[in-house]
């Protein structure tokens, strides 16, 4: 379907055209009647689908029907992060670059009086995260009792952020008399009963099925042990010339250690994250953009709302602990009808997120072992089998630990006789001599004098560690 079949005007036409589209895609052919004939919507799309126009082209549109402009905000978006409320409201410029529109993006990070200048001059549309604009409204400097259309973009995001408390406060001091739109990519029981609450009769668009995944996406799991995670990443980055790589970490602290460390292994590499200033986080987007930057590591409330074109790589090199940000993250690429790559380094200790993934996305996503990083413990799938496939391609042999019960006669079975794992029962035996060495300690004998102490001190670092990372 063509934009101009869709009852917009001659001035969005323009903007449209400008911009270099033509035909609307799915969610766009199915949001903006609706949105026009000013009906509330649950939308569920995933990110890259065009949403954003789906949404930004109709409000500007009845914006224009009304003929006039005022004082107050009339358009409320509200977005989890600052960077997709900065991409929102580019959408809004670019579109309604003809019309006489005035909009602002508010959000925390950056100094507050600039924000409230403009909004003393006077805004139609307001594109704002939650906590700052709480802070405009318990400084009164913002009056929001003429909202006609409030829009809730990625509100599963905003749930899953904590938000909802601000939310509420928000929704208390909008006019009763409202169109609402939401949008999520992922339904859940929280997102059903916010639209509940919020929405009048909304019509339902799901222009993909729940929780999936985009199509055009390849998706590939490495088996990995954790220690050499980052080993892997920089050779398979090299190995492969990726250009471009987007790279997800759960924490700002590891995403600022993985950077300087592909750093040291000779690939340019930055971090973004929520500790990182305004101008630290849109600096590092676009020299990543530019190619300046050939590894961008990335938090998943860093990289929500970032609009990278032609992504061709995103890099799972932590799983997340909720399998649907899996679907957000790998929706970075393959956008905008393109192809992408998802690859995700999953170390022994993340099976079990990896089977809540599968589990979600009602598919087992497929796992290679790549030669010579093969993982000493793996007990998801039958590596055996997988690797298997491997050798008929010339691929390493594995021996001991990876075939139980075999001793075999190749590969890396030297290296593993030195530890006593080179059969089947070498596992349950030093597990044994661990047991036999736990219960001297205890017992004060069959040590070396003072050596008790250390040992359970070690024990105990070595059982903590693990949490603490967590």
């Amino acid at each position: 379907m063509l934009f101009k079949d869709l009852g917009l005007s001659a001035e969005l036409l323009r903007a449209i055209e400008e911009q270099g589209y033509s035909e609307a895609t799915p969610i766009q052919q199915q949001a903006i009647p609706f949105v026009l004939e000013g009906r509330d919507i649950l939308a569920g799309a995933q990110t890259g689908t065009g949403k954003t126009a789906g949404f930004t082209l109709p409000i500007l549109r009845r914006l224009q029907a009304s003929g006039s402009t005022g004082d107050l905000p009339r358009v409320l978006i509200l977005t989890p992060t600052r960077e997709l409320a900065a991409q929102v409201d580019q959408s809004v410029r670019d579109y309604g670059r003809h019309l006489p529109f005035r909009s602002l993006t508010i959000f925390g990070g950056v100094s507050i009086n600039p924000q409230k200048d403009k909004l003393r001059r006077g805004v139609d549309i307001v594109v704002a995260t939650p906590g700052r604009l709480l802070d405009h409204l318990q400084q009164r400097t913002i009056n929001l009792s003429a909202i006609e259309i409030l829009v809730l973009d990625e509100a599963d995001r905003m749930l899953d952020m904590g938000f909802i408390r601000d939310m509420r406060k928000i929704f208390k001091v909008l006019p009763a008399q409202r169109q609402t739109l939401l949008f999520s990519a992922t339904f859940n029981k929280e997102i059903r009963a916010l639209a509940a609450d919020l929405l009048h009769k909304p019509v339902e668009v799901q222009v993909t099925p729940q929780n999936a995944t985009a199509d055009k996406v390849s998706q590939v799991v490495y088996p990995v042990d954790k220690s050499r995670k980052r080993e892997l990443l920089s050779h398979s980055i090299g190995a492969g010339n990726w250009r471009q790589v987007l790279v997800f970490t759960r924490t700002k602290h590891g995403a600022n250690r993985l950077a300087d460390q592909l750093g040291r292994d000779g690939i340019a590499a930055t971090a973004i994250h929520g500790n990182k200033s305004q101008g630290a986080r849109t600096k590092a987007l676009a020299e990543f953009k530019a190619g300046k930057v050939r590894v961008l590591v990335a938090t998943d409330i860093a990289a929500r709302g970032l609009d990278i074109s032609k992504l061709p790589y995103v890099v799972n090199y932590e799983l997340p602990n909720v399998p649907e940000d899996y679907v957000h993250r790998i929706g970075r690429t393959a956008r905008a009808g393109l192809d992408g790559h998802a690859v995700s380094l999953v170390s022994h200790d993340e099976q079990g997120l990896l089977r809540d993934i599968e589990r979600m996305l009602k598919a087992e996503i497929p796992k290679e072992f790549p030669e010579g990083y093969e993982p000493e413990h793996w007990s998801y799938q039958d590596k055996q089998a997988s690797n298997g496939q491997d050798r008929r391609a010339g691929g390493a042999k594995r021996s001991g630990a990876s075939q139980p019960g075999r001793s075999g006669s190749s590969g890396r079975q030297g290296g593993n006789a030195g530890k006593g794992a080179s059969n089947g029962n070498a596992p349950k035996a030093g597990k044994q001599r661990r047991r036999n060495k736990a219960a001297k300690a205890k017992s004060g004998t069959g040590g070396k004098p003072g050596s008790r102490p250390a040992s359970n001190n070690g024990g105990q670092r070595r059982r903590r560690q693990p949490a603490a990372a967590r």
